[in-house]
């Protein structure tokens, strides 16, 4: 068995195969776990706290080809986490003479805070840029369907006629508001360096003189931020990352579920560009993208909570916090690295059928623009008169099987009035094309 054969993805279609998969795995990470215990000698020489040819040799032996991940995970159980093990085989690959400049004046947390720090990194870019294609094909469907009218529905039931396009130009705004989130998270995002209890002392213990020094030039090996203090159990970037992780997943799920209800074969005023097919029914053809993103968006909201409930750290290093972060903090970057990567494809390949919105918009026969109407009428009867008017023939529309417009014709009131034009959905939209133009110019 291949270091990550046990963790397949046989049950995970949606993170399956994704970018964000193969920078979360156990490779993935036993590669962020030696990148930064090779950064941490390399700094330490860049000081003078440790020869060169030692960071030379550290470096040079952080192949995670040399490594065996299965052992290493079962060999963690003694001390309670990865880096211990793999200290012991990295120092026994660098060899007797540098060997004791492996892990030098670090504690486990250190090393696995800023792998897990790298892996967030590494996989949050690949959803940034997943995300930066779902804006974009979002961006051309909301300017091509700015004025494609269709039923707008509150509550499940129809209520007053909208624009497609201002529709996908929400669905855009929340695409924007993840990447906003996560690029700010991905931008701060910190190295760790505290030693045993947070306080540096075994690096004063090695010559470093000056505390901050030591932790910029550590971060600066690794292209990550030097924290004000260790953050051993003050978990903000943990808190922010699932913040940033659940909404992301949340936004994409708020697309997945319209899509999954317009599309509906009763509706179908939306299609899935290549849909999944039945193992029973060979007609079918599911929206499968829109499935895995909804089920991520459901998932998430959980995740996120036990890193939330991890924030709760005891002492200057948790026993139980720590270790409950791990795997729901990869899940989370898997579920939403997965989900960006099918509402890209989704909405690249998302089929509108105008035709679909404009009949639905007639299944009340008129009584989708009974707010317009409203308003509109008041101004000729009055208030009270247009509301009375309108119950009554909201009624007669109801139970007698006319449309709204045919009985509005026969009020000798109304006579005069262009009552094609205020009973005409499509030019019930409101601000609709509007609001979308304004969302549009967002970047």
């Amino acid at each position: 068995m291949t270091p990550d054969e046990s963790d397949a993805g046989l049950l995970a279609p949606g993170r399956a195969g994704s970018p964000a998969e193969a920078a979360t795995s156990d490779t993935a990470y036993l590669r962020a776990l030696l990148d930064a215990e090779a950064a941490l000698t390399r700094a330490q020489a860049g000081l003078g706290l440790a020869p060169d040819a030692a960071a030379a040799a550290v470096t040079e032996a952080t192949d995670p080809g040399r490594f065996d991940v299965r052992s290493l995970a079962e060999r963690s159980r003694g001390g309670g986490n990865p880096v211990v093990p793999l200290v012991a085989d990295l120092t026994r690959a660098v060899g007797e003479e540098y060997g004791p400049y492996v892990h030098r004046g670090a504690t486990s947390q250190d090393i696995l805070d800023t792998a897990t720090m790298l892996v967030a990194a590494r996989t949050l870019d690949l959803v940034l840029a997943d995300l930066a294609r779902t804006e974009r094909a979002l961006a051309r469907t909301a300017a091509e369907h700015r004025d494609t009218p269709m039923p707008g529905r509150t509550l499940t039931q129809h209520a007053v006629p909208t624009a497609f396009g201002l529709k996908a130009a929400g669905w855009r705004s929340l695409v924007l508001d993840a990447r906003d989130r996560v690029a700010r998270v991905r931008d701060s995002l910190p190295a760790q360096l505290g030693g045993a209890a947070g306080t540096l002392a075994a690096f004063g213990a090695y010559g470093a003189a000056d505390p901050s020094a030591l932790t910029q030039a550590y971060a600066r090996e690794l292209s990550l931020i030097p924290p004000l203090l260790p953050w051993h159990t003050l978990r903000t970037p943990i808190a922010d990352l699932a913040g940033a992780l659940a909404f992301t997943a949340g936004a994409l799920g708020k697309i997945a579920v319209d899509v999954l209800t317009l599309s509906r074969t009763e509706i179908a005023e939306v299609t899935e560009g290549s849909g999944g097919g039945s193992s029973a029914m060979p007609h079918k053809a599911n929206p499968v993208r829109s499935t895995l993103v909804a089920a991520a968006a459901r998932r998430a909201p959980q995740l996120a909570a036990t890193l939330y409930g991890s924030v709760t750290a005891e002492d200057e290093r948790p026993a139980g916090a720590w270790h409950a972060e791990w795997e729901p903090l990869r899940d989370l970057l898997r579920l939403a690295g997965g989900a960006a990567r099918d509402t890209a494809e989704l909405v690249e390949a998302l089929r509108v059928n105008p035709e679909a919105m404009r009949a639905h918009l007639g299944l009340t026969r008129g009584l989708i623009v009974s707010e317009r109407l409203s308003a509109e009428l008041a101004a000729v009867l009055g208030r009270a008169r247009a509301k009375e008017l309108l119950t009554e023939l909201a009624r007669r529309t109801r139970t007698e099987g006319g449309t709204l417009a045919e009985l509005l014709s026969e009020e000798p009131e109304l006579k005069g009035i262009d009552l094609d034009e205020l009973t005409d959905p499509a030019r019930s939209t409101g601000f609709a094309g509007a609001l979308t133009d304004r969302a549009l110019e967002r970047r």
